[in-house]
């Protein structure tokens, strides 16, 4: 994906294109008007205001055209709804539809002075405007273009350069590498994401893996079949018998500050979801190429990393497999010993996800001795019946660990829910014939599902994100999202 050359600057004079923010009372926001030319700037959009050309409603745009030899030669209005009612949203929705009105536009060298304002609930922090236009214009450059796609011309931006008109300091230095590596980072999420199943493999994640290790200098390991069969995974493995595609167990590890406990991020990387023997129906199955969302994010967070190299240890654990029917495909009533040792009774087959994050969940352990644990997946269709395609489910053993989630998840807009576990949806996942059951019945699906995962996670802080209703969309607009990324990378940074 092409980068954007990101800089600091306030004379209009020097761009082609100026951006400027309006409320919908037809005023500038205040901090504009110290910009060249804003006197003359303010009466054109009062006017505009008036005859009701243009009112200012939020995510409205209106291209200004200047005469011959003038620079900047155009002027993009962009509406912000009232000065006082301005939420987070509302802010967000009028960048991106900036960021539409430039991408359809002859504009190639920007100044954005979008950064100007800030949503009441980031009030003062000019920093926080400046990481989500940098985030939000660089990952406006996304374009599906695998060869898949056959003869789709991708995208060909004419935007090169985009100066924020505020200060050039510290905060709104880190704000702008972040958000653009954030933006990068979730372009590689999108990308694995989107891409077609027979594409996209377990051994295509790994060795995607490998370039990420390569050209940012992490640590991988790539466990095979037969090692994972040796080490006792029957949990990881009991899925993976169903198809002849090889499993892979994907490690990478970055390594920021020394000796220091790493932070361990586990991703689901179901490449393809059949629901194995127990079915899933034929209606919009195609989108299970999608179950492989946590896989993804774990190593779109990655590449961020590569690129913002902040002080801290990372380690990366990705169980990837198909889960597919076959006459090896385990069955419903089946036990297998996970390993750490305790017995599941495999009740629903289509209930995969906790069966290899489980075995991840523990390497991790062993294998890194981390001081925290994340895994994020596209888990249950549950919690989207609970919390919609807004937010992400969020659970954990530790209060303060699931705070500094939420927390980064507000900060970012990529927000979490918390939901609660305990001994009573515990309750729920006996079995009479192993140490648990691998479901807990329809009633609180998602809690059940975090529930199996907090047995293999007792001496550990740990949190699972489900982003089952976040990591894409569906209809017309049908794609990933690049979610979880802008939130796990502000925890990271949060953390180091």
């Amino acid at each position: 994906m092409k980068r954007i050359a990101f800089s600091f600057h306030t004379q209009t004079r020097d761009f082609d294109t100026l951006i400027l923010p309006v409320f919908a009372d037809g005023q500038l926001a205040e901090n504009c008007h110290a910009l060249d030319g804003a006197s003359a700037l303010a009466e054109q959009v009062a006017e505009l205001n008036t005859s009701g050309d243009f009112d200012g409603k939020p995510g409205k745009t209106l291209m200004l055209m200047s005469g011959a030899g003038q620079n900047p030669k155009r002027t993009l209005l962009v509406g912000l709804g009232k000065a006082d009612d301005l939420s987070v949203k509302t802010y967000l929705t009028a960048v991106r539809a900036a960021a539409t009105a430039i991408e359809n536009s002859g504009a190639e060298n920007v100044l954005n002075a979008l950064v100007l304002v800030q949503p009441t609930a980031h009030e003062s922090q000019q920093a926080w405007s400046v990481r989500q236009n940098a985030q939000i214009f660089q990952q406006s450059f996304y374009d599906y273009a695998h060869e898949s796609r056959g003869e789709h011309h991708p995208k060909d931006p004419k935007l090169n350069a985009m100066a924020l008109a505020c200060e050039d300091n510290a905060d709104n230095e880190a704000a702008l590498t972040q958000g653009q590596a954030t933006a990068l980072g979730m372009a590689l999420t999108q990308d694995l994401a989107n891409m077609p199943s027979n594409f996209c493999t377990p051994s295509y994640l790994a060795e995607t893996a490998e370039e990420l290790g390569k050209t940012y200098g992490f640590e991988t390991h790539i466990l095979d079949r037969d090692e994972m069969i040796r080490m006792g995974m029957g949990s990881f493995m009991a899925v993976a018998q169903g198809t002849n595609t090889p499993p892979k167990m994907i490690c990478l590890s970055y390594k920021g500050a020394g000796e220091e406990a790493p932070i361990a991020l586990v991703g689901k990387g179901v490449t393809f979801d059949t629901g194995g023997i127990s079915l899933k129906p034929g209606a919009a199955m195609d989108e299970m190429k999608y179950d492989m969302g946590g896989a993804a994010t774990v190593l779109g967070v990655f590449k961020a990393l590569g690129e913002l190299k902040p002080n801290i240890n990372v380690v990366g654990v990705i169980p990837s497999t198909e889960n597919m029917p076959s006459g090896n495909a385990i069955k419903p009533g089946d036990v297998v010993t996970s390993l750490s040792g305790q017995t599941i009774e495999i009740l629903n087959t289509d209930a995969e996800g906790r069966l290899i994050l489980c075995d991840a969940l523990t390497y991790a352990q062993q294998t890194y001795k981390p001081s925290k644990v994340i895994d994020m997946a596209t888990l249950t269709g549950a919690c989207i019946i609970a919390l919609g395609h807004h937010v992400s489910g969020l659970m954990a053993n530790d209060q303060e660990l699931a705070d500094a989630l939420f927390k980064a998840g507000q900060e970012t807009y990529d927000r979490f829910w918390q939901l609660p576990l305990g001994e009573e949806w515990d309750e729920q996942l006996k079995s009479n014939f192993a140490d648990m059951a691998n479901i807990g019945g329809r009633s609180a699906g998602t809690i059940t599902a975090g529930q199996f995962l907090a047995r293999f996670t007792q001496d550990v802080s740990w949190a699972h994100l489900d982003i089952a209703g976040t990591a894409w969309v569906s209809g017309d607009k049908k794609g990933a999202t690049g979610r979880p990324v802008p939130a796990v990378v502000e925890f990271l940074l949060n953390q180091a």
